[in-house]
């Protein structure tokens, strides 16, 4: 049974811990990514809190968690620049709202399921590997690179790879010990034995580390050689008083309506967003252990309600991100409470104990990081997709291999670019059913076309009729085909010409000319009439 169906209370056990883990997580993540997109820091925080309890409660998704998006931080960088004003910027991020909601509407979450699983596993393997590589320089003290950021090259002017060698120059002996007391903890919370522990199950691993963390941060400090700079923890926006924090938000300038600039940047924003939110919703789905299917198009909706109103408060552009996403999994979230419970305590913690927050080492977060990484990139995944075969595994590596050495967005177009290469191989070698023992025998050659035969057979169809050899006995049959494109027709009317100067006795078995309607609307036709022939059923053995 679905984990929503048994109520609120008997998940919150369960989702109130991972909500937890996933605020501590999410809140250097929007400090980072509003940093590296040259936007206020708490138009981040905003963004966290918007995409927790808006896009959380308006989501059909119960495991994704939204927030800012590292893939969004150069498009708003350079957006912000180019508009002059974050104010102005903040129309943008409406407007993108408002065509994202569009999309939902046009029912174009659609797209998102044409990613092959291949493509999806490769995108989780190569964000798990990338949060490792980005937190090695954290764990030990050497905080250039912004929080949450999944670029190869980074604004420093360094790449994922070199950071870890001018890590070395900087090294801190505070952040390398609370690493390391962080992973041994996480480890041995890891342990069958723990899990069977009653008060193990609910206080969670990574509280514990975050709570370890500020413990010795603050022992640390009296402790030369030990002491953390402020680079080295979180640095959330502390305002003076209550009136200060609602200062902190800010309005769309709307007066900038009539600027193109704006509306093409709202345009690119809702674009990208929304693929990046349904690539992640496709990977959710697929780390479920319930294995849940999430509405996308629904999704499409939440995000463009949830970025019109962070655009109107001042918050950055949202999208369900995977890196918040696997770790409410990781977690123990089982319903959509996580995510908005993450929300609500995002807002109340910004509000009432910033201070505290900023106690939180980076080194604690990079510990938790670390065990997220390894399992979204665990061998056996690798183990498992080689075995699969070529066609998935290549597909597989380059999208990890594109991820860890471009980005986001530019790794799934290249490991996409490669399976398609795949299924039109695969089209290409399959334009008709061959068994040798059973269509090639008294020195018939029989050939049965595909169902669906297309352009792209025309090579492999036109090479094996031209091998054929004169005086052959054919009969092609195409009585089992439902498409069969132009292109083709035109290759065996060639041939059946042809056949005659070649001494071939040629038989064509037509298909059977009936038309074949949308056969996915036909089946929702079919369930929607015997849905509603039950209800009318059913109502009247109440009246009667």
């Amino acid at each position: 049974m679905n984990p929503e169906k048994n109520g609120l209370f008997k998940n919150l056990r369960y989702d109130l811990p991972a909500s937890l883990i996933v605020f501590l997580v999410a809140v250097p993540l929007c400090l980072g990514i509003a940093l590296a997109s040259g936007a206020p820091l708490f138009s981040g925080i905003i963004a966290g809190i918007v995409g927790g309890i808006i896009a959380g409660a308006l989501s059909g998704s119960q495991l994704g968690v939204s927030g800012p998006a590292a893939g969004l931080a150069v498009i708003v960088l350079t957006a912000i620049n180019e508009l002059g004003a974050f104010e102005v910027f903040l129309l943008a991020v409406v407007i993108g709202g408002i065509f994202q909601l569009l999309l939902g509407f046009a029912k174009a979450g659609i797209i998102g399921y044409y990613f092959p699983s291949s493509v999806i596993k490769g995108m989780l393997s190569g964000i798990g590997i990338i949060i490792i590589l980005k937190q090695i320089p954290h764990s030990v003290g050497y905080d250039k690179d912004y929080e949450g950021s999944l670029s190869f090259a980074q604004p420093d002017g360094h790449n994922t790879f070199s950071e870890l060698f001018y890590m070395f120059e900087a090294l801190s002996a505070g952040a390398i010990a609370i690493t390391v007391l962080s992973l041994l903890v996480l480890i041995l919370w890891e342990q069958k034995f723990m899990k069977k522990i009653k008060l193990f199950q609910l206080v969670q691993g990574p509280l514990v580390v975050v709570a370890l963390g500020i413990i010795l941060n603050l022992i640390f400090q009296n402790m030369s050689g030990f002491a953390l700079t402020a680079e080295q923890v979180v640095k959330i926006p502390v305002p003076e008083t209550i009136g200060g924090f609602f200062d902190q938000f800010m309005f769309p300038d709307f007066t900038s309506i009539t600027n193109p600039a704006v509306w093409i940047t709202g345009m690119t924003l809702a674009v990208v967003a929304s693929l990046e939110t349904l690539l992640c919703l496709e990977a959710t789905d697929k780390l479920d252990p319930y294995k849940r299917v999430s509405p996308a198009n629904r999704e499409l909706k939440a995000q463009g309600v949830a970025n019109i109103v962070s655009g109107l408060i001042g918050g950055l552009p949202i999208t369900q991100v995977i890196v918040r996403s696997s770790t409410n999994i990781q977690s123990g979230g089982r319903t959509k409470m996580a995510a908005i419970f993450h929300g609500f305590i995002l807002l109340a913690s910004a509000m009432a104990i910033p201070f505290l927050l900023n106690l939180i080492p980076l080194a604690s977060l990079a510990a938790i990081l670390f065990l997220v990484g390894y399992k979204l990139a665990k061998p056996a995944l690798f183990k498992q997709m080689y075995h699969q075969g070529k066609s998935h595994f290549i597909p597989f590596m380059v999208t990890i291999v594109g991820i860890v050495l471009t980005d986001l967005l530019m790794g799934i177009v290249m490991g996409l670019v490669v399976a398609i290469f795949y299924v039109l191989y695969n089209n290409y070698k399959k334009p008709f059913l061959f068994e040798k023992e059973k269509d090639l025998k008294d020195g018939v050659i029989r050939l049965a076309l595909a169902e669906d035969v297309t352009f792209i057979n025309k090579a492999s169809i036109q090479r094996t009729l031209t091998q054929i050899p004169d005086g052959s006995t054919v009969i092609i049959d195409a009585s089992k085909s439902i498409n069969i494109d132009f292109d083709v027709v035109e290759i065996i009317e060639e041939f059946e010409i042809n056949a005659k100067y070649r001494d071939i006795d040629l038989t064509i078995i037509e298909r059977e000319r009936k038309g074949v309607s949308n056969q996915i609307k036909e089946v929702e036709h079919a369930l929607a009439n015997n849905l509603l022939s039950k209800e009318t059923k059913e109502e009247k053995e109440v009246l009667y």
